[in-house]
């Protein structure tokens, strides 16, 4: 496993973290399962897992708790974000800060964070949804200032909205974020226009999420594929997105590398990308925890086959189905 600095924090951390949205709550979760695979993830040398109030309502953070409970001896980074109060994601201008993340209820959630993962101090707390125009107002910063000097969370940062890479920027330039959580990933590169030179300027650590576009670039998806009623793909992967999505994967297959595979692919370009601090993949079974951290050996993609990828870009707008 390689490591990189995560910003000003200075925290060295595993370049493939951990997603754990996916470990509860998705159809298919096994805990032991669940289990055995942050256990290996562990072993091979990932310190940085990512999860969230929002994930089961508490319960994500729970098995990272047990996680850490489990390796005294190790040092693993916890993310966790505090879920918006209206419980909409992902948010929209016209919501205001103060039925989204009032003051009070940033205390209130950081304390459950505390509780769930068991720990005195969070490593990062995150905002699960966030609007710019939020940017100025006093509350949210007097809250994470008075939490962060009280030594209940190391930094703070945002994860940004699907397909919404600027609506954070003037937030950025508060001083006050640490650490910006977005999807990049070979379709979604808008993070490259804007938002990673202001993260660079401002030293701020970024966190890759959706590497695999929700599992379009896994290259296993076709257009009959179906998701369970009560699974949260199955509101993503409408017939629209599905479509397209595929077709999308499918222009990729030619360029994928002899011995390589899509996923491998699809990580390898991100790490490409030295703006990147790690990128979080879910992992739920063995064989993905060994795949996708096989893919922090150092070794980078050929600069001719990084120029094709580029050309897959493929801007979107927010929709209904995309929360």
């Amino acid at each position: 496993m390689n490591y990189r600095r995560f910003g000003r924090t200075d925290w060295q951390v595993s370049e493939i973290g951990y997603g754990m949205w996916g470990l509860a709550g998705w159809t298919g979760s096994d805990i032991e399962e669940v289990n055995a695979s942050l256990d290996l993830a562990v072993e091979l040398g990932c310190n940085f897992f990512d999860t969230a109030w929002g994930y089961a309502e508490g319960k994500s953070e729970q098995i990272l708790g047990e996680l850490m409970k489990r390796n005294p001896d190790k040092k693993l980074y916890a993310a966790t974000k505090i879920p918006p109060k209206n419980r909409n994601w992902p948010s929209r201008p016209e919501f205001s800060l103060d039925e989204v993340f009032p003051a009070d209820y940033i205390v209130k959630y950081t304390e459950k964070s505390l509780k769930n993962l068991n720990v005195e101090c969070i490593d990062l707390m995150q905002f699960h949804v966030w609007e710019d125009h939020w940017a100025n107002r006093d509350e949210w910063k007097e809250a994470i200032q008075k939490l962060t000097q009280e030594g209940k969370v190391q930094a703070w940062g945002i994860s940004v909205n699907r397909w919404e890479p600027d609506n954070s920027l003037e937030t950025i330039k508060t001083g006050l974020i640490d650490a910006v959580q977005v999807i990049y990933n070979i379709f979604d590169q808008n993070p490259e226009d804007q938002l990673f030179p202001l993260c660079r300027k401002y030293d701020v650590g970024i966190i890759a999420r959706v590497p695999f576009d929700e599992g379009t670039l896994t290259g296993t998806l076709t257009k009959e594929t179906t998701f369970p009623a009560d699974d949260w793909r199955s509101t993503y992967f409408v017939p629209e997105n599905l479509n397209s999505s595929v077709d999308h994967a499918d222009a990729l297959k030619p360029l994928i590398p002899n011995g390589l595979t899509m996923p491998e692919m699809a990580l390898r370009f991100i790490l490409a990308n030295d703006d990147v601090a790690t990128t979080i993949p879910g992992m739920r079974k063995l064989p993905h925890v060994r795949a996708n951290i096989a893919a922090s050996d150092g070794k980078t993609l050929e600069d001719s086959l990084l120029e094709k990828l580029k050309t897959h870009r493929w801007d979107r707008t927010p929709t209904e189905w995309s929360q």
